[in-house]
This record gives C-alpha cells, sequence and structure tokens, in this order.
C-alpha cells in the first residue's frame, strides 16, 4: 500500500472536487425546495430504508407475507417517486442525487489515488522445459473445446490430460494424483485450465514440489485468474505464459487441511448449495430454504475466532485468501494483491429488518465484521457441518480452522496480461475531507 501522508496534487484535486459537488447537491435542495429540502430528503430516505426492510422479510418469509413484502419494496420508491412528481420536486431530487452520486464518484477516485497498492512484484521466469496441463472439458460451458486450448497448448510443447472418462458416466478422476505423478515424471510446470476448485487442488501439487502453476482461465467465474489479472475473455492467452512469461509468488490457503486459492464460506450459503435440489433449482432451493437459515430456526450456531475477534452466532462467514477491496462487503468482487499473507474475514449477523436497513452504511453497519488474520476457527453446535471451498460443497468436521501459507505458490503468467483493476474502496467522508485540506508535499529538491 501507498504510505500514508503521501499526497499529490491529483488526489486532492478529486478530494475537492468531491466535496464541492456534495456541496453543490445540498445547495440544490435548499435554494430550490427551500423548507421543503429537509422533508425532501426525510421522504427518499425512508422510502429507501422500508425498501431494503421489505426485502429482509421477503428472504425471511414465505407464501403470502413473502408476496406482500415483495409489493411493499416495489411499492416504497414509487410511491416516493409519485410525492415527488406531486409536489413538483422531480428535477429537483434526480439534480441532487446526479450530483451526490458524482461527489461519491470523485471521492472514490481520490481514495483510490492514495490506497492504490502496489503491483504484485514479478521475477524472472525461462520457458518450461516439460509443461503439464490438466484440463477439464466440461468447465465453463465447453471453452477447452471452444477456445481450442488443447492443441494451441500442445503446439507450444505442452502435454496434455483431460478430465474425461470413456462411456456415458463420467468417473472421478484423482487430479492431485496425475499431478504428482506428472512432477515424478520430471514436469517443470503444472497447469490447470478449469474451475477455481480444479486449479486450488493442482496448487496444492505445485506448491509441495516447487514448480510454477500456469492457470487457464477455462472455468464459469474464475475468480483466481481475474486476480492474477489474466484475461478471462480469451483464455487462451493464458498460454503465451509458456513462451514469454514470469512468475508472481502468492498465498495460498488450507481449510480443514484442504487447499483453497479464493474462499470458504459457511452459514446460509453453504447449507443451502448442498440441499440435492440446488443444482436443478437454484433460485427455487434459496426461495425455499433461506428463511428458516436468516431467521435462525435451521442450520449450526456458528462461532469465528480469529486472534483479535470473535464472531458469535452469525448467518454467513466468509474466509478469504487476502481480503477483498474495502469497497465489497460481500466478497464478490476483487482482491487487490494475493501476496499479503493474511486471511480476509466477512462476517454478517442481522436479526431483523431494522439491521437489514442499517446494511446500507457498509462497512460501518452493525450486522457486518469484517477483519484480517493469519488464521481463522469456525465452530458449531454440530461434529460437521456443510462447508464451500472455492465453490466446492462438502461437509466438514468442526472445530475447522482456515489458515494462510505466505508466498507458497509460484504462478507463471503472460509477461502481457490486463492486469488488477484499481481498487474500489468504500467511500469514507473524513478521509476525503482530510485528504481536501492537507497540504500539498513539495517534490524533492523543489525551492
Amino acid at each position: 500500500m501507498r504510505p500514508r501522508g503521501r499526497t499529490v496534487a491529483g488526489e486532492q484535486w478529486w478530494a475537492r472536487m468531491s466535496l464541492l459537488t456534495a456541496a453543490a447537491a445540498v445547495a440544490v435542495l435548499l435554494l430550490c425546495a427551500g423548507l421543503r429540502a429537509v422533508a425532501l430528503v426525510g421522504v427518499g430516505a425512508s422510502g429507501l430504508v422500508v425498501m431494503v426492510a421489505a426485502m429482509w422479510w421477503a428472504l425471511t418469509h414465505r407464501g403470502a407475507p413473502r408476496v406482500l413484502a415483495l409489493v411493499l419494496a416495489v411499492a416504497a420508491p414509487t410511491l416516493v417517486l409519485v410525492q415527488y412528481v406531486r409536489h413538483h420536486v422531480t428535477w429537483i431530487a434526480a439534480l441532487s442525487v446526479a450530483l451526490w452520486l458524482t461527489a461519491g464518484m470523485a471521492g472514490r477516485l481520490a481514495l483510490v489515488r492514495v490506497d492504490r497498492p502496489a503491483a504484485m512484484p514479478e521475477f524472472p521466469a525461462f520457458p518450461p522445459r516439460q509443461p503439464f496441463i490438466i484440463m477439464n472439458p466440461r468447465s465453463g460451458g465447453g471453452k477447452v473445446e471452444r477456445w481450442g486450448l488443447r492443441e494451441k497448448a500442445e503446439a507450444l510443447g505442452a502435454d496434455v490430460v483431460l478430465l474425461e472418462s470413456p462411456g456415458p458416466d463420467p468417473v472421478p478422476v484423482d487430479v492431485a494424483g496425475l499431478a504428482r505423478t506428472a512432477v515424478a515424471k520430471g514436469a517443470d510446470l503444472l497447469g490447470v485450465a478449469g474451475g477455481d476448485g480444479t486449479q486450488a487442488v493442482v496448487a496444492e501439487v505445485a506448491s509441495s514440489h516447487d514448480v510454477p502453476l500456469l492457470v487457464i482461465p477455462a472455468g464459469t467465474r474464475n475468480h483466481f485468474a481475474l486476480d492474477l489479472g489474466l484475461d478471462r475473455d480469451d483464455p487462451s492467452k493464458a498460454l503465451d505464459a509458456l513462451r514469454d512469461g514470469v512468475e508472481l509468488h502468492v498465498d495460498l490457503g488450507r481449510a480443514g487441511g484442504r487447499p483453497f486459492v479464493n474462499n470458504v464460506s459457511f452459514g446460509a450459503y453453504a447449507e443451502v448449495v448442498q440441499s440435492p435440489s440446488y443444482r436443478d433449482g437454484k433460485t427455487r432451493t434459496i426461495a425455499d430454504m433461506l428463511p428458516d437459515f436468516l431467521a435462525g430456526h435451521r442450520g449450526a450456531h456458528l462461532t469465528a475466532r480469529t486472534a483479535d475477534v470473535t464472531m458469535t452466532g452469525p448467518q454467513a462467514v466468509l474466509v478469504s485468501n487476502n481480503p477483498y477491496g474495502m469497497g465489497d462487503a460481500t466478497g464478490l468482487g476483487r482482491r487487490p494483491y494475493l501476496n499479503g499473507g493474511t486471511l480476509g474475514v466477512i462476517g454478517v449477523k442481522v436479526a431483523g429488518a431494522a439491521q437489514a436497513a442499517a446494511l446500507l452504511r457498509g462497512q460501518r453497519s452493525a450486522g457486518l465484521t469484517r477483519c484480517t488474520a493469519k488464521s481463522v476457527t469456525v465452530d458449531a453446535d454440530r461434529p460437521r457441518i456443510p462447508v464451500g471451498i472455492d465453490g466446492e460443497a462438502l461437509l466438514l468436521p468442526t472445530p475447522l480452522t482456515c489458515e494462510v501459507r505466505p508466498l507458497a505458490l509460484r504462478v507463471l503468467v503472460p509477461r502481457t496480461r490486463p492486469g488488477v483493476p484499481e481498487p474500489r474502496p468504500s467511500l469514507d467522508w473524513r478521509r476525503v475531507c482530510r485528504l481536501a485540506v492537507r497540504p500539498a508535499r513539495q517534490p524533492r529538491g523543489a525551492a
């Protein structure tokens, strides 16, 4: 991370632009709406809170109450808009909201420039002499065949094995065994074209034998490839690393002795994906099962402990290999780096509609706990609990410990690649204000 206090003119410019635009949003309300501005803001805020609370009721109920809650979630913002139109303040509200959005964008851009993490260092790498690549032809809806990955890899001198078996019924393949056998026969690189779960298994073997890993984003989401800065739109470009690549040294996670490259989930989501009906109808299964888990009538009672934080009774816990960006409390976005040597921990505990509405406060919400740690232990009131490891649904014994192995994995990536986009920090107005008024530092040698 860039050291605190290191301020440049561009960062201050965006911070000051953010404050000026925010002031303009307030001025528009006061000058154009007068005393009605207070009511204008109050009606809008109330409608937002009611909408979020109604969505929570819809998630935690079934049948008629769910239908009524959904109707309320739609009716609340609609009624707000009707009131604005009735009192002829629609354009004022629209202009003020547009200014607030602009202010938020400028404020985040200022913080991005301050919080921009240092790029993960690259290390020289020689082209592998005997690369071995495992490909799953079913991953990502058939990306291996669609992009001709096997043919392109073999043209570059790689030994390719497809994870498929003859006959109508697929037979489970020992991916780790294939990788270990390849290393024993002299492979100096292990590659995998598939989902994150398969990549984690091969990564564990590559780490234990100190050979680099080649990640080919041929799965559905490819979060690990995303955070490595690879091109997910064209998985064949990852093969460029075989002739012109560099190494990244990244962390590797372990949960109950199993490797993970992205995250481990506990609680409501992990419980739902265990259902046999989940694969056939995800939306229907979630809608049917989620109310009991969120209301606390079903599922294990969890406790998550780090060296400094204890979370009791969270409905969901997400442990990630390095923390997600501060603007992504859900854990569905980007990790700005993979070499920090820490786990990211996110716990969600919402007791009712009021706390659900309070989640609008983001990082400061009472229902959201976020921290980093070297290890996390998750216990429960049951001997075994559902766990999602890099998207794979498992049933594992408790207590279960997640830990990070710093810089345990060497990853070979193309020298030329899209890279990791800028982080998306949460908007902290106090930091924006401090940045705007802080004197800019003079360049070294300046008079």
